[in-house]
């Protein structure tokens, strides 16, 4: 069993993500779902919608929800979710190394996937200052 995955994002975010997500890794993942808001939305719509995703990708090992932007209506709905799901996690900030994190590491139990995904977005930030220029090399 694994622990599910609950994107919930602006819209399109979510979707773009997953699909790269799905290219780099080769597959599309199972376990994930993904509810991508738009901004007129009713709340209670969306928590409906939230726990109907919560409840299709929860196989007893709980869920973790990643949501884009603190304090916007994605991260506020999921923390709703949180108080009605008590076997769920709830990380901001969203971005592609924490998206892949999350999947590479989703066999581990609730909290040590979500302090990886929570790692993997933090290491996934990096200034990188101009210096000497060097040629560019697109190998992927």
């Amino acid at each position: 069993m694994t622990v599910g995955i609950v994107l919930l994002t602006h819209c399109p975010l979510a979707g773009g993500l997953l699909r790269v997500a799905a290219d780099l890794l080769g597959s599309y993942p199972d376990g994930v779902e993904i509810l991508e808001v738009v901004n007129d939305t009713p709340c209670d719509i969306l928590i409906t919608e939230g726990l109907r995703c919560l409840a299709e990708v929860d196989q007893g090992e709980g869920v973790l929800i990643l949501t884009d932007l603190f304090g916007a209506t994605p991260a506020n709905v999921a923390k709703e979710l949180l108080a009605q799901h008590p076997q769920a996690r709830v990380l901001t900030g969203l971005n592609l190394p924490m998206l892949l994190r999350a999947l590479n590491y989703a066999h581990l139990e609730l909290d040590a996937v979500t302090e990886k995904a929570c790692a993997g977005g933090r290491e996934g930030v990096r200034l990188c200052a101009a210096a000497t220029p060097s040629p560019v090399s697109c190998r992927g």
